[in-house]
């Protein structure tokens, strides 16, 4: 990577950076107004668009700053942000396929909203494709992804069986019954494979023509 590459690869981080935890902070501030500080922080990690988003954070955070702080370093190696923008694409995905037209948020939840499902993912895949380094990923980084969305499913289903509630319609054990989410969720795992692969494949091609 060139240096003036290097230079706006790390200003675009800061962009990324800049958007994303502004916006996970007003997402949680608005939540606080719903219930118990402690309970309403349960919650809101409990989204998948929350923990997508806060790994985009992570990663670009890691790059706009540099140095070498372990606990920086780790979330600039190339299969954590294959898995962010592959995790950042699927929010985005379903977000307008199936969840955008179930609710209509307004004011400062239209706001955190559209900059969760649309803004960040945009900013972030951007980044990863226009000025990032590729060729290290392999075709079995796609799988190894796939243990990112079934820790969340295995979270999901046993805290919905302690407080019956659940993030996404979809997910809804008490009004779908636990096949027809299963079903579900093998859908969406299929979906993180195709996109993964897809990524993995951009990656190498991407690599031979830099």
């Amino acid at each position: 990577m060139s240096p003036r590459v290097a230079a706006v690869s790390n200003l675009f981080a800061i962009v990324v950076a800049a958007v994303a935890w502004p916006t996970l902070m007003l997402q949680y501030w608005l939540m606080l107004w719903s219930g118990p500080a402690l309970e309403v922080t349960l919650r809101f990690f409990s989204f998948f668009t929350i923990l997508s988003n806060l790994l985009v954070a992570l990663v670009a955070t890691s790059s706009a700053t540099g140095g070498g702080w372990a606990a920086l370093r780790i979330w600039r190696g190339p299969r954590v942000r294959g898995l962010a923008a592959l995790s950042i694409s699927v929010t985005c995905l379903i977000y307008a396929v199936l969840l955008q037209s179930l609710w209509h948020p307004m004011g400062p939840q239209l706001v955190a909203d559209r900059s969760l499902h649309y803004v960040v993912p945009f900013l972030f895949v951007v980044w990863w494709l226009a000025l990032l380094p590729h060729g290290a990923l392999v075709w079995r980084d796609a799988l190894r992804w796939l243990a990112f969305p079934l820790a969340f499913l295995i979270w999901t289903l046993g805290r919905g069986a302690v407080v019956h509630e659940y993030p996404y319609p979809f997910m809804d054990v008490d009004h779908l019954g636990y096949v027809a989410v299963l079903l579900n969720s093998l859908l969406v795992g299929a979906l993180f494979l195709g996109l993964g692969l897809a990524l993995v494949a951009m990656d190498k091609a991407l690599a031979r023509h830099t």
